[in-house]
């Protein structure tokens, strides 16, 4: 950490506590060290040597949601969750990843193939026999006393991934003249392969032509975490196998994925070589909410009609600024009555990895979402963040909610084909969904 720049982000915090208002963590704790007045406060005890950086610090630091929404609330904009990421790597560089993470951020989210792996791996593990003999074993105090619960916000993998049916590979597109490149972030791959296969539909009604990506991981979780240099060198493999290859929009159907994917350059500032790469592909990068008017060829028609209510996650509402994007493409198919929910871009608690590492604070922070769900009386809600898509089903589940979490391309592509909210044509056929 830069001790004068820290100093002067930090003096912009006039303890007006405004955040309170905006604050999901501080909405369910209460307590102050969970806001953003509390945490600054923190990390200015932290630079100044006033405290030390010691495992008793380590829940504060990491139980922030990196949300966004203090900052939108607040009137100098103090960048709260770019300082607890900068806190957490300071925090990583006295006291080490854990083995866990080394594990994911250097050998997993490296090699999707091996992650797959590793999910249905995980998936097995959810079988109750398993369970209960890891309790016999004692391993809950390695795996976390919530693993149980964990595995039943999962649930069961989806079926084959989706890249386990559609390879890297470039297809014809319907399109006139765009050469799009599919960037498929690890959560549509692992856990949502049926919206994968419905993106890359619409897609193919795009561009000419579409190239399936063999990236990897955006990079995102292990920024999330503090380790920036595991995200950076995540980022170079994108970057390098995007090298020499020409594109005219590299898309993401995962709004975490393509919020970070644009702010490639700051991981890169001073590097000339890599900055160059990093602001090239950020400038090419496009959230799926944001297109979409692309692969509008007239106005569909549900075979069913069905209320629906909108999930604004935060990596496209604060992150990206996309608010309307996805609203008007929900209007422009026939057969939904919308129905906007209260609160529609407060964090649903799922924030990436953080309801697996923070299950009870989550679901906590999910009950007021579920209940602006049920007040809503949709049928459906639907997001465009695979993490967000997880979260809003488990909590639906957990409140008996007869309602359905579909990613938004779902929903435009059952519309346009007349559909019941399932995914057709050639995508499907090779997807398997």
């Amino acid at each position: 950490m830069d001790p004068a720049r820290f100093r002067q982000e930090l003096a912009r915090c006039n303890r007006c506590g405004f955040c309170q208002a905006a604050c999901p963590v501080f909405h369910v704790t209460g307590h102050e060290a969970g806001v953003a007045r509390g945490r600054l406060s923190l990390i200015s005890a932290l630079v100044e040597g006033a405290l030390p950086w010691s495992r008793e610090v380590e829940e504060p630091l990491f139980n922030c949601l990196l949300c966004g929404a203090c900052t939108a609330h607040c009137f100098p904009a103090v960048p709260t969750a770019d300082l607890m990421v900068a806190a957490r790597e300071a925090y990583l560089e006295r006291t080490g990843p854990s083995r866990m993470h080394r594990l994911l951020f250097e050998h997993l989210l490296p090699h999707p193939a091996r992650l797959r792996l590793m999910v249905r791996l995980a998936g097995r593990a959810g079988d109750p026999r398993l369970l209960e003999l890891a309790k016999a074993l004692g391993l809950l105090r390695f795996l976390g006393r919530d693993f149980p619960e964990v595995f039943g916000l999962l649930g069961r993998p989806a079926g084959p991934a989706f890249r386990e049916r559609i390879e890297p590979q470039v297809l014809t597109g319907r399109g006139k003249d765009l050469r799009l490149a599919y960037f498929v972030g690890c959560g549509m791959d692992l856990v949502r392969p049926e919206a994968a296969a419905a993106s890359l539909e619409l897609m193919l009604d795009m561009g000419r032509s579409v190239t399936v990506l063999p990236n990897n991981c955006c990079g995102l979780p292990a920024q999330a975490y503090g380790d920036v240099e595991a995200a950076r060198n995540l980022a170079r493999r994108n970057l390098k196998l995007l090298s020499g290859r020409s594109y005219d929009l590299v898309i993401t159907d995962c709004s975490s994925c393509a919020a970070f994917l644009k702010s490639y350059p700051a991981l890169f500032t001073g590097e000339d070589e890599g900055g160059e790469a990093a602001a090239g592909l950020a400038s090419r990068v496009r959230d799926l909410v944001e297109v979409l008017d692309r692969a509008d060829a007239g106005r569909g028609r549900l075979a069913i009609p069905a209320a629906v209510t909108y999930h604004d996650p935060c990596h496209a509402v604060r992150g990206q600024g996309f608010s309307q994007e996805p609203r008007q493409a929900l209007g422009r198919v026939q057969g939904i009555e919308f129905r906007e929910m209260e609160e529609a871009d407060w964090c649903c608690g799922g924030a990436g990895a953080y309801s697996l590492g923070h299950y009870t604070l989550a679901r906590r922070i999910m009950e007021r979402k579920s209940n602006n769900i049920r007040r809503s009386e949709a049928e459906l809600v639907v997001s465009s963040c695979p993490s967000c898509l997880i979260h809003l089903e488990y909590g639906c589940r957990l409140q008996g909610l007869p309602v359905r979490a579909l990613h938004l391309s779902q929903v435009v592509l059952a519309g346009r084909q007349g559909g019941r909210l399932g995914v057709s044509g050639p995508a499907r056929e090779k997807a398997g969904c």
